[in-house]
């Protein structure tokens, strides 16, 4: 059963030695996502999964012990998902961030790994990929690295569009709210269209809830670069 979640944004630039001389611009999205993950150490889970997108190369499972680098942006940081040998394939940019995150504030609660999956993986798909995953401990908690439109201004990665500030909206309503049936209303094309890739990942996180009862609280609710970063805890 899922018994606590923490969303967070999933760009490289978080890292301090990724962002280089701007890193003070992410400081407070960077607190946030402490805090977040520090829901999921005080809930005490059997097993930690985390969720992030990733292209058609870097899809799929990825064991306790995957190791990951920032070497592509520039930086010789290597980062561990959990404690443990090095095993599996290089982690895809998301979890990696993931593992950062985790490394940064001391994870040790419990085993933990990577899920990553495809920007257009259908809603029903990711539901129910998240429930497979509730039911698979008794104490099951996710981190779900992902983030919301890259449109919501003229610089943003994806150029401005006028229908980014409310998708951006509706997931925050969803996510603040632990509402699994709205993070399933979000429209997938639309996601794609405003290159959202969070989108799956929150409906894996809406599949994982259901029936949990988890009550939500939104940490950070911003667009820093023209792209939508949202942290959020559910417990």
């Amino acid at each position: 059963m899922l018994v606590a979640a923490a969303v967070c944004p999933c760009p490289p630039l978080l890292v301090p030695e990724v962002a280089g001389g701007a890193a003070h611009e992410t400081d407070e999205v960077r607190a946030a996502c402490y805090d977040a993950i520090a829901v999921l150490t005080a809930a005490r889970p059997d097993r930690l999964v985390v969720v992030g997108a990733a292209d058609p190369a870097g899809r799929g499972r990825y064991p306790q012990g995957a190791t990951g680098s920032f070497r592509d942006f520039g930086v010789g940081l290597d980062v561990r998902l959990g404690e443990g040998p090095s095993a599996g394939h290089p982690l895809p940019p998301s979890l990696a961030v993931g593992a950062w995150l985790l490394e940064r504030t001391g994870w040790g609660a419990a085993p933990v790994e990577g899920l990553a999956v495809g920007e257009p993986l259908p809603k029903e798909r990711c539901a129910q990929t998240g429930r497979e995953l509730a039911a698979s401990a008794e104490r099951v908690a996710l981190l779900a690295m992902g983030d919301g439109s890259a449109c919501r201004t003229i610089k943003a990665p994806g150029y401005f569009d006028e229908r980014a500030p409310a998708f951006d909206a509706d997931a925050a309503r969803a996510l603040g709210a632990a509402d699994p049936a709205g993070l399933l209303a979000l429209d997938e094309e639309l996601a794609y269209e405003l290159k959202a890739s969070g989108r799956a990942c929150w409906q894996v996180l809406a599949g994982a809830a259901e029936g949990a009862g988890l009550k939500g609280r939104m940490l950070y609710d911003r667009a820093p670069y023209g792209v939508g970063y949202l942290v959020a805890s559910w417990s």
